[in-house]
């Protein structure tokens, strides 16, 4: 007979499994009350592997797509430098306000905050040399227009990485980023890291 440890284990574990398959079939954000799942490391999809799939350069102008408590977002604004900027957009104002916090404790000046829906982006078409986009796809109720509303702000030639995690209830394989991508007219230039963790680079054609 099992142990009533055992038991209790495999409830709460058959409790975990149920919450994630809901979280799975319910896209949505992470709220603000749960962003210690936002704040641990990220394996593989890591900011060092970042920087060398962008490339970021000086005085270039990036928007981040769901930052969360920006675990990338100060460093994205570092590597462009003071010359260049980093659009920050999140559904919540919460997390908006948690990275600004975060950037003018060290002394960060060149983020700029917007809360919205990804599905309506707020900025002018071509506006963006880059976008970047990670673990936030799969919480997107509608992926394909989110990822439509990237390529429309990207300049001719600007780039998107998009960035998933094995174990993340809302993981978005390779093969559907590349699906979807091409679906908004991007092209597909590559990919960072094995498929359970990866970065994956396309581009707009011009």
């Amino acid at each position: 007979m099992a142990s009533r440890g055992a038991i209790a284990v495999g409830g709460a574990l058959a409790g975990v499994g149920a919450a994630a398959l809901w979280w799975r079939k319910n896209p949505s954000a992470c709220a603000y009350s749960q962003r210690f799942w936002v704040e641990a490391p990220h394996p593989i999809i890591t900011r060092s592997r970042l920087r060398a799939v962008l490339r970021p350069r000086l005085a270039e102008r990036i928007l981040e797509v769901g930052v969360g408590t920006g675990y990338y977002s100060l460093d994205l604004a570092e590597w462009v430098g003071g010359g260049g900027s980093v659009e920050l957009f999140d559904l919540q104002q919460e997390m908006l306000d948690h990275v600004m916090e975060r950037a003018a404790e060290r002394g960060i000046e060149n983020l700029v905050p917007t809360q919205g829906d990804a599905t309506a982006l707020a900025y002018d078409e071509g506006s963006m040399d880059a976008v970047v986009l990670i673990t936030v796809l799969g919480e997107i109720p509608d992926r394909a227009a989110a990822v439509g509303e990237i390529a429309r702000v990207l300049r001719p030639g600007g780039r998107l990485v998009v960035g998933e995690l094995f174990g993340d209830p809302h993981f978005t394989t390779p093969r559907e980023v590349e699906r979807l991508g091409r679906k908004a007219g991007l092209v597909i230039e590559g990919r960072s890291g094995p498929w359970i963790g990866s970065f994956t680079l396309l581009r707009k054609p011009g």
